[in-house]
C-alpha cells in the first residue's frame, strides 16, 4: 500500500489500540473522520465527510506530528512482525531433537521441507565438547525455528565407523536433502569454551543460518533498549 494507505492503517490500530481511551475525545473523532473504515450513514454525512477530507492535510499532519512515542513504537513492532509473518515459510520447529536410529537419520535429511535446513549433530557423551555443542543447539534451535537442529549418538547412526570418536562432535547440514555442510571436530575449530553465539557466527560464516526470528531480534533489542 501506498502512504495513504499506510496512514489509514496507522489511524485504525490507533483507535484499536488498547490505549485509545487516552487519546482525547476531540482527537479520536478526527481520527475516527479520517479512518477508511469509517462510514458513514447518510447521504449529508458522506458529503461533510468528503469536504473535511479535502480540507485535512494540515489537521491530518499536526496530528501524527503529535501521536504519543509509545503508541507509534507498538504499531512499528506490529508491522515488523506482520511483514515477518508474510515471509516465513516452512515448518517451525523450536527445539533439538533426538534421532535414536538410522532410519530417523535418513527420514530427517530425505523427508524434510525442501525449504527447511536441518542441522545434524552427531555425538557420544564421552567425548569432550558434545555436551556444550547440545546446549548451544537447543539455544539456537529457539532463536531460528524454520531451522531443524537434530542430534544422534554415533553409535545409532549405523555408520558408527565412519563418525568414531577423532571425528566428533561433527556437524552436518542438509537442505533438500543435499548434504551443504559437513563439519568433523567441530569444537577444535571454536574456542575451547564456546557458546551459543558462537557458533552461531560460524554457521553464519558459510551461509547456513536464515535470518533470525523476529521474536529474538525484538527480545534482544528490548533488553539493549
Amino acid at each position: 500500500s501506498g502512504p495513504k494507505g499506510v496512514i489509514n492503517d496507522w489511524r485504525k490500530f490507533k483507535l484499536e489500540s488498547e490505549n485509545h481511551e487516552s487519546i482525547p475525545p476531540s482527537k479520536r473523532e478526527l481520527l475516527r473522520q479520517m479512518s477508511s473504515s469509517y462510514q458513514s450513514n447518510s447521504k449529508e454525512e458522506t458529503d461533510i465527510q468528503r469536504r473535511l477530507n479535502r480540507k485535512m492535510s494540515v489537521q491530518e499532519y499536526e496530528l501524527l506530528q503529535d501521536e504519543d512515542e509509545g503508541c507509534l513504537h507498538k504499531y512499528r513492532k506490529q508491522c515488523m512482525q506482520d511483514m515477518h509473518q508474510r515471509l516465513s515459510f516452512g515448518p517451525k520447529f523450536g527445539c533439538l531433537y533426538e534421532l535414536e536410529s538410522g532410519e530417523q537419520f535418513l527420514d530427517v535429511i530425505e523427508k524434510e521441507h525442501r525449504l527447511t535446513m536441518v542441522v545434524v549433530h552427531i555425538y557420544d557423551d564421552k567425548v569432550k565438547g558434545c555436551d556444550a555443542l547440545n546446549n548451544c543447539l537447543t539455544c539456537l534451535s529457539m532463536e531460528y525455528p524454520t531451522v531443524k537442529f537434530c542430534k544422534i549418538k554415533a553409535s545409532d547412526t549405523g555408520a558408527g565407523n565412519r563418525f568414531s570418536d577423532s571425528v566428533l562432535p561433527a556437524l552436518l547440514v542438509y537442505k533438500a536433502g543435499d548434504l551443504v555442510g559437513n563439519f568433523l571436530s567441530i569444537s577444535e575449530q571454536l574456542n575451547e569454551e564456546f557458546f551459543a553465539v558462537d557458533v552461531e557466527s560460524f554457521l553464519n560464516e558459510y551461509g547456513l543460518l536464515p535470518e533470525k526470528e523476529f521474536g529474538a531480534c525484538q527480545n534482544a533489542q528490548e533488553v539493549v533498549e
